[in-house]
């Protein structure tokens, strides 16, 4: 069933809080650990229940072309390749019978595995070793028994009711074989993969998509034997024989894969989940990011209208890292969209300095304006930070902004080194912006005669040329002569 994230209506959700009642996608959960299932409700601190993929999941009946290309990465076929082609080599003895059988069986364990493998979310085949290491050989011997213990339902149901009952019974084995081929893939238990009702519980679970894919099965069996037999008809034995063996593996592979992608896809419904597995090497180390659990946070109760807590979130944030430029944004949004005054007057030294740092003259006005009006005559107290901002209001064109901002610098701040920057940007403004030639003459002549140890007094006196000439006042030019004196 799919379920959308609460607060990302287009997200499929990947959590679930039944304390809250509310659906969450990965956006919300960034600290969650998806490798144990394990996540916290950032509202209530209960344990999550994990949803898997089972809410973005495409349906099997719109991946059916990759179905058919499974079987041919290169895992499966050097599987299929080795346990059809070597028995050809062997000669027809004892030795030969036994590793065929023991190849029929890697075959068998392979196909067994697929269904396992892609309902634990992966969509690429199992790696070759798996056919032929480790446990999971019985798995085969178990079907056997299965199909022995369908096979005695069968006749014994005809010796109970006769031929009525025993067609009754073998409809169901038949409509349930590939219920019992998952069960047993996954539990590898006899009882569980022949219980009647474990496997009615499963069909009406997973409800008609069953029948559909059930529909497909049959067809990919009609269609492996009408393969062979075209295989068997039109080539000699030596072609045919390993020829009709790859497609009958083939189609084999696709069957057990397309059981377990139904496995996958309805996961929520039979009680298990799964995530994609291909791509997330580096999910947890991402997870355990804590800036993009407080993101989530702020964004969860800005939907919810909790202002107050987002900028109590901020706060605390700030307080652990005050130069944080993605903090700062947040809280000048959050508190300008607010109207809040007292607060952007509270943080007003840090919010000027990051606006100064990304050249936004339009912010600055903004907030001098804001601060004027929460304190008139409010003027800084910070000589570099005055500078700073002072600096894109010139680049921008806010020039009696930027003489407000400046205005009687020498008085409030004597003897500070920004005095020099700070009526050199007034002059520039008064000279270049406003046509005020004398009074931008006026303090090029003040920095000239108190300025004398600043790195800018040498170029005062081009400034005074330039200004003299009503020329607009720039830096030195660069000059790209080679002095030889010293060669």
């Amino acid at each position: 069933m799919k379920h959308d994230c609460h607060y990302h209506p287009a997200e499929p959700a990947k959590w679930h809080c039944g304390e809250c009642l509310q659906h969450f996608c990965t956006s919300c959960m960034p600290d969650a650990d998806t490798r144990r299932q394990h996540g916290l409700c950032p509202h209530c601190g209960r344990t999550l229940r994990y949803l898997g993929a089972a809410t973005e999941v495409v349906p099997f009946w719109n991946r059916l072309p990759a179905f058919f290309r499974y079987p041919f990465h290169l895992d499966p076929l050097m599987v299929v390749a080795i346990c059809t082609l070597v028995p050809m080599l062997l000669r027809p003895n004892l030795v030969g019978l036994l590793i065929t059988l023991v190849l029929v069986l890697a075959l068998f364990k392979y196909t067994y595995a697929v269904i396992r493998h892609t309902a634990d979310g992966h969509m690429k085949p199992p790696p070759l070793a798996t056919a032929f290491t480790g446990d999971g050989f019985g798995i085969v011997v178990l079907q056997l028994v299965v199909f022995f213990l369908m096979g005695g339902l069968v006749f014994s149901a005809g010796l109970v009711g006769g031929p009525f009952l025993a067609l009754l019974v073998l409809a169901f084995v038949v409509l349930a074989l590939p219920a019992s081929i998952m069960v047993l893939a996954m539990e590898h238990s006899v009882a569980a993969a022949v219980n009647p009702m474990n496997l009615a519980v499963l069909i009406s679970r997973i409800g008609w998509p069953y029948f559909l894919l059930y529909g497909y099965l049959v067809l990919l069996l009609l269609a492996s034997g009408a393969a062979q037999e075209f295989a068997y008809g039109h080539f000699q034995p030596w072609l045919a024989q390993p020829l009709a063996g790859f497609l009958n593996s083939t189609f084999t592979l696709i069957l057990f894969h397309m059981l377990g992608y139904l496995l996958f896809q309805y996961q929520e419904e039979l009680g298990f989940a799964s995530d994609l597995q291909e791509g997330d090497n580096d999910q947890n180390e991402q997870h355990r990011d804590r800036s993009r659990r407080i993101d989530a946070d702020i964004d969860m109760n800005l939907k919810d209208g909790n202002y107050d807590r987002v900028l109590g979130i901020l706060k605390e944030t700030l307080k652990r890292d005050p130069g944080n430029s993605h903090r700062l944004s947040q809280l000048y949004r959050l508190l300008t969209a607010r109207a809040d005054h007292a607060e952007l007057y509270r943080y007003h030294p840090r919010l000027l300095a990051w606006l100064a740092e990304r050249n936004d003259a339009a912010g600055i006005k903004e907030l001098l304006q804001i601060l004027e009006q929460t304190e008139p005559g409010f003027r800084l107290n910070d000589p570099a930070l005055a500078v700073a901002c002072a600096a894109p209001l010139y680049r921008q064109g806010e020039y009696r902004t930027l003489l407000r901002l400046l205005q009687d610098f020498h008085k409030r701040f004597p003897g500070s080194d920004q005095l020099a920057p700070a009526y050199l940007l007034v002059a520039q403004a008064l000279a270049n912006g406003l046509d005020q030639w004398e009074k931008a003459t006026a303090f090029l002549n003040f920095i000239q005669k108190k300025c004398l140890s600043h790195p800018l007094h040498p170029q005062i006196a081009g400034y005074l040329e330039q200004a003299g000439r009503r020329e607009p006042l720039k830096g030195p030019r660069a000059s790209f002569a080679i002095d030889d004196s010293g060669a």
